[in-house]
Formats: structure tokens, C-alpha cells, sequence
């Protein structure tokens, strides 16, 4: 089987001129991009082109280690408020421009303030970035945040030419210009997007492939069957229930890793939230106690993934055990709702037209139903969701975060009052000084106090509640080499060759 809309995308792309030995990677994504622009982005697969497009200050190695890469090293100051960067020499933007420390100075602090900017709140910390030299930045904090380099290993430490930004303003997506491996050709939406190699890359003879095009599927099927066809060399994602059959094929390879992120259930609590579940924690509460996680993960992701209800997975250090995964407690889920004074309650919950998301959602649809939600599922495309959801524009939402090495990646953004991603329009100033505290404390353990005290009132107020955490799976054809897979999730083009 094979979906025919893509077979004009891979030869419109045949027609830019290649050499005949050029080595061409297509990949097969499971949703399209938002925005090309690092500072105005939000979504996983965003962040996976990125990858291939625009290199960043740091980046991660597998066992999430910070790693140089524009910057070659770094030092704190002693009060933890100076970031000191040196910065690699003689790199290129894709467009001529030289990188160098006013480059630096200039994107982040176009990140910093732009208005249509997502990446504000990640680097609210950051009083003033300068120029210290033409290869030396200076990073002055307003108070210390141990979460900085961290930040900069993705999307605010992304770096992007000058010269293109201020000629292009907030369309800079349009046509990005950024100093990664490969540079922009084009994009046509729900489609492609095509990238090429950059010929004056600094690691360049460590990128084997010369074009790249990410094709975005969301039919998990239609994905595999475009990879066994050949029509794809890789694709990410891979679900679950596809694993056994790829292990077995013997012109495919497989991959996995536990991921960072979690699967998350997202309640409208902000001004625009005018429904009973909106309103009242009770119901919320009694929501969460309907979902049987164990069961959704195991029928939909068939033992890849693990349950879960914070925004730390059961292993890591950080998961707090006061509020071990609950057991499903349909009686009490029940009570709550008479409590709340309601025999039924109508929920409409917005989700993203993916084959597994849905899967999950019609599971947990019927499993809330029991304890008396009456959930209507609005499907709609990734991004129209995400808009929807940044609007508030929705009662109860479905979506997930792809994670981050350090801890505050995945809640502060998420649950402080003016944070960039807070979707559920939550706002406790408790939880704000407490999440603000844990981005100053050098010393983990007080760290990992200031964030259990703020999952007690996050779980009593519940503006979310998290049901899993997954693994990103990856098939290939057999002849591409070389991949080496990260906990992020990002598919990293260094070092990956395709055979003939």
C-alpha cells in the first residue's frame, strides 16, 4: 500500500540537480511542522528538522550529557549568574553570514523579546546576553538557573542568520537561514520539506547524505507501508503494534529508547473555562481516577510505553513517590462527580487526527464514561489543535511533550502563570514561586524538594493530568547506517549513510 500524494512531492524533489552518487534520505514524519522559525515554534517534529537545519549553542549526547557544539566551552561564575561562552570559529550561516558572538547576542535576544516569541518564559532567567569579543558571549542572569545550558542544547539555543531574520521579520519560517548541516530549499505544507546539504558546513565531512525530505503521514500504516515499499528510508514513531512485525523483516532495522516526555491530558481552567469541568477540581479529579492507565498503555502501545501521572516517568529521579500512578478508582471518580453535583457531565475534548491518539482517547472515552463524562472527540489537524489550545479555545485537549534532559523543561513552561506553553491557563502563584525556586538551587536535592511541593498542588488542582510515557521507536531500511538514537527523539544526520 502506498499513498499516492507523495509520489509527486519525491519527484517534484528529483528535479533539483544532484550528482548521480548522491545519497538521498527520506524520511517519513508523523505530523507536519508548525512554524520554521525556532523562537515562534512549539511542536516535536519542528524540532526534528531542526536538527538537520539549525545547530544550536550545545546539544545533548545519548546519555544526555551537555555536549559543545557552536559553543566549544563554557564556565559559571561563582554566584551562578554569568554564563561565559567561547564560540567554534569560522562558521557560516547558510546564507554567507559569519556566526559569531553578535549572532548570538542577536538571536537570543530576538527570542527574548519577540512578540510572537515561544521561548520567553525558558529564558526569563536571562537578563542581558553581550558580546565579549567576536567569539566570546556573556550570558548575565537575573538570578542563577541551573536549567540554562539545558535550554540551550534546544530551541533557544538554535542559532539563525541576522541578515535573513531582519529582512524577513516574523516570515523568517518561510524560508529559514540557519548554520546546521543541511539548508532550506522548500516546503510545501501537509507535504514536504526538502533540505539539501550545506557545502560549507564546519563538520561537513561527517554528513554522508547529500538531500534530505521529511514527509509528513500521520497514518502509522501508510508510514510503514510507504518504508517497505521504499518510498521512505526511515520513519519515526514506528507504533507499537508494528514493532514484532519490523524485528522481522529482514530488509528492515529497528530502534528504540525510553523517552523524556509524557502523554498528557490538558483541562481549559483559564478565563475562557465556562464548563463544569473547568471549574471544578472535583471533576477533573474524578476524570483522572476513571483512566485506567495501565490498560490504555498496554492495548495501545503494547508494553512500549509505561504508565504514568506527573511529568516525570516512574524511573526518573525526579518522579515524586508521595503520588505513586494511581490504580483506576471508579467508585471514588464516581462520588466525586455527585459531589460536584452532577449525574452526567458533558465533555467536549479536542484531539489531533492521529490513528494512535485517537485509539487512546476513544479507550479512555469509555473508560470515563463509567464514572459519568459523556466525551464527545473533536479531531482536527496537529497544528489547528495547537492553535485551538493556545487560544483556549477548547474544554478538555490531548497532547503530548517529547521532553527534556533537564527537569523544568517539562513542568515550567507548561503550569506558571505566564508560560509561553501554559494551554490549561493555569495560574497559582504558589506553584510559580515554587518552580521559579527550583531554577535557582545548584543542589539537586533541594531542587527535587521545591518540585515535589508543587506536585502536591498540581495534583490537587489538576489543570492536567499525564497518563503515560512512551518510547520513540524508529524502523529503516537496512541500508541506512549509522543512527544512533537519543532519548529526545530528534534523529540526528551526523555519521548516517545510505548504502546504493
Amino acid at each position: 500500500m502506498k499513498i499516492a500524494k507523495f509520489l509527486p512531492a519525491l519527484m517534484a524533489g528529483a528535479l533539483l540537480a544532484l550528482p548521480a552518487t548522491a545519497a538521498e534520505l527520506k524520511i517519513g514524519l508523523q505530523d507536519d511542522a508548525d512554524i520554521l522559525d525556532p523562537a515562534q515554534s512549539q511542536t516535536f517534529v519542528g524540532r526534528i528538522v531542526y536538527t538537520a537545519l539549525c545547530d544550536k549553542l550545545v546539544d545533548l549526547s545519548p546519555d544526555l550529557k551537555i555536549v559543545p557544539q557552536l559553543a566549544t566551552e563554557w564556565a559559571w561564575s561563582d554566584d551562578g549568574k554569568v554564563l561565559t561562552m567561547k564560540l567554534r570559529e569560522g562558521v557560516k550561516f547558510h546564507d554567507g553570514t559569519p556566526f559569531n558572538a553578535d549572532a548570538v547576542v542577536y538571536d537570543v535576544t530576538r527570542s527574548m523579546t519577540l512578540p510572537e516569541s515561544k521561548r520567553k518564559s525558558e529564558l526569563k532567567s536571562v537578563e542581558k546576553v553581550e558580546a565579549n569579543g567576536e567569539y566570546e558571549v556573556k550570558f548575565t542572569l537575573k538570578s542563577p538557573d541551573v536549567t540554562l545550558l539545558a535550554t540551550l542544547s534546544d530551541r533557544a539555543g538554535m542559532m539563525i542568520s541576522p541578515t535573513a531574520a531582519k529582512a524577513e521579520g516574523t516570515n523568517f519560517g518561510n524560508k529559514p537561514v540557519c548554520s546546521g548541516p543541511f539548508k532550506f530549499v522548500e516546503r510545501v505544507q501537509q507535504d514536504r520539506i526538502v533540505l539539501e546539504k550545506f557545502q560549507d558546513y564546519w563538520n561537513k565531512d561527517n554528513i554522508f547524505i547529500d538531500k534530505v525530505t521529511y514527509l509528513p503521514i500521520p497514518d502509522t500504516t501508510v508510514r510503514l507501508a510507504n518504508l517497505r515499499a521504499g518510498d521512505l528510508d526511515m520513519i519515526e514513531r514506528l507504533a507499537a503494534s508494528d514493532a514484532a512485525a519490523v524485528k522481522a523483516d529482514a530488509n528492515l532495522s529497528y530502534q528504540s529508547v525510553v523517552n523524556l516526555g509524557w502523554l498528557g491530558i490538558y483541562f481549559n481552567v483559564g478565563d475562557k473555562a465556562t464548563t463544569p469541568i473547568g471549574k471544578d477540581k472535583r471533576l477533573r479529579q474524578a476524570f483522572s481516577l476513571a483512566i485506567d492507565r495501565e490498560a490504555a498503555n498496554q492495548i495501545v502501545y503494547e508494553g512500549t510505553s509505561v504508565a504514568g501521572n506527573q511529568p516525570f516517568n516512574p524511573q526518573s529521579s525526579w518522579f515524586d513517590k508521595d503520588f505513586p500512578v494511581p490504580a483506576r478508582d471508579i467508585e471514588k471518580a464516581k462520588a466525586l462527580v455527585k459531589e460536584a453535583g452532577f449525574d452526567r457531565v458533558p465533555v467536549e475534548m479536542i484531539v489531533t487526527n492521529n490513528p494512535v491518539v485517537m485509539q487512546m482517547m476513544q479507550i479512555v472515552q469509555s473508560m470515563v464514561a463509567e464514572a459519568g463524562f459523556d466525551v464527545s472527540l473533536k479531531a482536527t489537524e496537529f497544528t489547528t489543535l495547537l492553535d485551538e489550545m493556545t487560544a483556549g479555545n477548547y474544554q478538555v485537549g490531548r497532547a503530548d511533550w517529547s521532553g527534556r534532559a533537564d527537569p523544568d523543561g517539562n513542568i515550567h513552561q507548561f503550569l506558571t502563570c505566564k508560560a509561553a506553553l501554559n494551554d490549561s491557563k493555569y495560574c497559582n502563584p504558589e506553584v510559580d514561586k515554587l518552580l521559579n525556586a527550583a531554577r535557582e538551587a545548584p543542589d539537586e536535592a533541594v531542587r527535587k524538594q521545591k518540585y515535589d511541593a508543587a506536585m502536591a498542588i498540581i495534583q490537587d488542582d489538576m489543570p492536567m493530568t499525564w497518563i503515560g510515557h512512551q518510547s520513540w521507536i524508529w524502523a529503516m531500511n537496512k541500508k541506512v547506517t549509522g543512527f544512533v538514537p537519543y532519548p529526545d527523539g530528534m534523529i540526528r544526520l551526523a555519521g548516517v549513510k545510505k548504502a546504493d
